[in-house]
């Protein structure tokens, strides 16, 4: 599992068990770093790495559910690992369904544990993969200008350039040009690779193709 591009937050009141983990995952050749209370963990600076956070649910002050909560206002996303001695269904099925990654009651194996730890921190990889391209779509969409992208929805839409050019009252060659502009502005190298990039920024919906002139 060593991974030296990667970190795990380790956040339990009880420095047996802290120290213990931090121990186990160190020997897997993962970065670590622990903490007793859920304040001291969102006091500090988190760089920024591939990581999840291995989490218990009781804590002083802030529970560990109430930093799971207090995370996902921060639109802080990193994957969390629940671990308790006194886990009970609905409590287990409420992390789950706030997004926890894993749900363990102690004592659990070594081995679950670093288990969980794999598929988290491979979760929040992809997870910076993901955004990391729709950064860059983006990126290249906001650099279309205003008639670039008027042309371009219709594009996605099934419409043809003469259509396009009677919609936006333009020539059909303007169109060519503006069709080509936005298929190398955005990188697209097919009316498909196109569609695809508009349906991962989520841009609104062309119009029908019933609707287009003839």
């Amino acid at each position: 599992m060593r991974d030296a591009d990667a970190i795990v937050f380790v956040v339990d009141d009880d420095p047996s068990i802290r120290d213990a983990i931090k121990s186990l995952i160190s020997l897997a050749g993962l970065r670590v770093e622990t903490f007793g209370t859920a304040q001291e963990f969102l006091r500090n600076e988190r760089p920024d790495l591939p990581g999840c956070v291995v989490l218990d649910v009781e804590l002083p002050g802030l529970s560990g559910l109430d930093l799971q909560r207090e995370l996902a206002a921060q639109g802080i996303k990193l994957p969390i690992i629940f671990i308790t001695s006194y886990g009970d269904i609905p409590m287990s099925v409420r992390a789950m369904k706030a997004g926890a990654a894993e749900f363990l009651t102690k004592p659990f194996r070594d081995q679950d544990l670093l288990d969980a730890i794999q598929q988290a921190l491979e979760r929040d990889r992809a997870a910076r993969h993901h955004s990391k391209e729709i950064a860059e779509l983006r990126k290249r969409f906001d650099a279309l200008t205003s008639r670039e992208r008027e042309v371009m929805n219709l594009v996605v839409g099934g419409w043809l350039n003469k259509q396009i050019g009677f919609e936006l009252e333009i020539s059909e060659i303007t169109v060519k040009i503006h069709r080509g502009r936005v298929m190398n502005k955005m990188g697209a190298q097919s009316l498909a690779e196109l569609v695809k990039m508009t349906e991962r920024l989520e841009l609104p919906a062309a119009k029908e193709q019933s609707a287009k002139p003839r």
